[in-house]
C-alpha cells in the first residue's frame, strides 16, 4: 500500500471533522482490518485523520458488528437491507463535517483517505476514487462492464464527467444534505453522482488503488442474484432520474452555494 505525501494530508487549518461510515453485512473476516487501517491514519501533525469510524452494520449473522466494536468503531444496527441505506442511516447517526464512505471488504486503500479528504479540504464538495487499474482479480468482467455502461450513460444523458461509481468517496456533510437522496439499495453511488453534477456540486476524481476483497464473499459479484439486483439497481436508478428530469420544468433545476451550504431557489430560464 502507498503511503500518501505530505501535500495530499488535510490543511489543519479548517478543521473539518471527518467520519469514515463503513457500510458492512457480513464481514466478519475483513471488518477488523478495515476499521483498524482507518483508525491509524494519521494527519501531517500525527493527530488522528478521522473523527470516528461508524460501523452501518446492515444485518449481519457472523458477528460483525461486534467484532468493528471490538477494533474501536461506532456500530449502528441496521436491519433492513440495502447499501444505500446502510450509507443513509450512518449518516444521519454522524455530526461530522464531511462523510467518507469506505466499503467493508478491505478493497479500499485506508492510506489513501488522506487523499480524499484532502481535496475536500482544497474545496471540493465531492471526491470520488476512481479505480483506475484494479488489482488482478479485484473486479470482475461483469462489474467492470456494468460500470463503464453507467459511466457512459450519465455521460450521454446528463454530461456527468463520470470515470466511474467507485464507492470510495468522500463529500461535505452540507452537500450530502442538498443531495436529498432517495435511493437505499445499489442505485446509491449513480444516484449522488448525477444530483451532485445536477446542483452543481463541485467534484474532484482521483485515482485509488482498489485491491481484492480480504476475504468472503462480495454482495454484488459473488452470486448471480447479487449481480442481476445491483444492476438492475444501478440502471433502474438512471431510467429514473431521466425520467424524473424529462418531467420536471428546466426552472426547477437548482444550483447548490457552497457558501450557504443549500441548494439556491429555482432559477428560471
Amino acid at each position: 500500500m502507498s503511503q500518501p505525501t505530505s501535500e495530499f494530508l488535510p490543511l489543519p487549518k479548517l478543521c473539518l471533522r471527518a467520519t469514515a461510515i463503513v457500510p458492512a453485512r457480513n464481514e466478519a473476516e475483513c471488518i477488523a482490518v478495515v476499521v483498524r487501517g482507518l483508525l491509524a491514519q494519521r494527519d501531517a501533525h500525527g493527530r488522528a485523520l478521522l473523527g470516528e469510524v461508524l460501523v452501518a452494520d446492515n444485518g449481519s449473522t457472523d458477528g460483525t458488528g461486534d467484532i468493528a466494536r471490538d477494533c474501536g468503531a461506532r456500530v449502528i444496527r441496521v436491519e433492513q437491507a440495502g447499501y444505500g441505506r446502510a450509507c443513509w442511516e450512518a449518516a444521519q447517526a454522524s455530526d461530522a463535517d464531511v462523510f467518507l464512505f469506505v466499503d467493508g471488504d478491505g478493497a479500499a486503500d485506508p492510506q489513501e483517505a488522506a487523499l480524499l479528504l484532502a481535496e475536500i479540504h482544497r474545496g471540493s464538495d465531492m471526491v470520488i476514487g476512481v479505480r483506475e487499474h484494479p488489482a488482478p482479480g479485484a473486479m470482475t468482467f461483469t462489474q467492470r462492464w456494468g460500470n463503464a455502461l453507467a459511466c457512459a450513460l450519465m455521460r450521454l444523458l446528463w454530461a456527468v464527467p463520470a470515470r466511474d461509481l467507485g464507492p470510495y468517496r468522500a463529500i461535505r456533510r452540507n452537500a450530502f444534505e442538498a443531495l436529498h437522496m432517495r435511493d437505499r439499495a445499489f442505485g446509491w453511488t449513480v444516484e449522488m453522482q448525477v444530483r451532485a453534477h445536477r446542483i452543481g456540486l463541485r467534484v474532484a476524481q482521483l485515482p485509488v488503488q482498489w485491491h481484492v476483497r480480504i476475504a468472503g464473499q462480495s454482495k454484488i459479484s459473488g452470486t448471480v442474484r447479487g449481480a442481476f439486483g445491483a444492476g438492475v439497481g444501478i440502471l433502474g436508478m438512471i431510467a429514473r432520474l431521466w425520467l424524473q428530469e424529462r418531467r420536471r420544468p428546466a426552472q426547477e433545476t437548482q444550483l447548490f452555494d457552497a457558501g450557504r451550504g443549500e441548494a439556491l431557489p429555482p432559477i428560471g430560464p
